[in-house]
């Protein structure tokens, strides 16, 4: 029956409530409270399920951030050597039993490449490692990467900066380090050590994978050798190291050393938050 016809039958007394009347302010009272209610039950409905999905998100003991540098110094052979090699340090046995230790938290990996000051390439998003299948599945993606256009220029310290960034916006984990692989020293962009005081930097331990070449050695501004320039301006924060690679060749090996003492092996119910350890 449409509201009309409702109208008329109730003129006619056959069906309704002559007591009814719909713009008297107690229906009106009513009908308000009965909206509160739906709204409420509706919101409460929706949230359940985040709160629910949040609570259910496992704890994290490391977010660690790895930038590779895709600089005009890194030609396509080397940049294989660099993707493939990070894919198969991933998942060495030593690796990946560090990673998924029974009783831990597990780490969460986000990977980017990085050249000038407008380039930072994200090839692996934030990803939590919680098994074998998801570990296996991170290196596989690295190894089908194919290399984008790139400027040739070096900013080690946007590259930086991007990654202290990723971390501040990442899955907030116990341990944040950010790992920087490079062949040459920053020559545009923000110096490193002007990132001192980068309020997304502070409690991360910055660690350097220096890969050693014939143009690396010496090369870019400064009279330091490479290993030094990472040691003295790029490494900071908390048992900060650098790991030496020679030559793109030997780019998996040092990767898998650096993993290997970079991740952190805790259990879950040993290891007590860095926010509550002096509670």
């Amino acid at each position: 029956m449409s509201r009309y016809t409702a109208s008329k039958a109730c003129r006619r007394g056959s069906v309704c409530n002559p007591g009814f009347d719909p713009g008297s302010g107690r229906v009106r009272a009513v009908a308000a409270a009965l909206r509160t209610l739906i709204l409420v039950a509706v919101l409460a409905g929706g949230a359940a399920p985040a709160v629910a999905q949040e609570a259910e998100q496992p704890a994290c003991r490391q977010a660690l951030v790895l930038a590779l540098d895709v600089s005009g110094s890194v030609d396509s052979k080397e940049y294989r050597l660099q993707i493939d090699g990070l894919a198969e340090a991933l998942t060495t046995p030593r690796v990946s039993d560090a990673i998924l230790v029974a009783g831990a938290a597990p780490i969460a990996v986000h990977v980017f490449e990085w050249s000038g000051p407008e380039f930072q390439n994200v090839l692996v998003p934030w990803t939590r490692i919680t098994d074998e299948g998801v570990l296996l599945d991170t290196a596989r993606r690295l190894a089908g990467t194919e290399r984008s256009p790139s400027p040739p220029s070096t900013a080690l310290g946007t590259a930086m900066a991007t990654g202290a960034r990723a971390l501040a916006q990442g899955p907030a984990c116990w341990a944040s380090t950010l790992d920087i692989s490079g062949d040459g020293k920053s020559n545009t962009g923000p110096d490193p050590e002007d990132l001192r005081a980068l309020p997304e930097l502070q409690g991360v331990t910055v660690n350097g994978l220096v890969i050693l070449t014939i143009d690396s050695m010496g090369a870019g501004p400064g009279d330091d050798d490479l290993v030094a320039y990472f040691e003295t301006r790029v490494i900071r924060g908390p048992d900060a190291f650098v790991e030496i690679a020679d030559g793109f060749e030997d780019y998996a090996r040092a990767m898998e050393k650096k993993l290997l003492r970079e991740i952190k092996t805790m259990a879950v119910g040993q290891l007590i938050p860095p926010d509550r350890e002096h509670q």
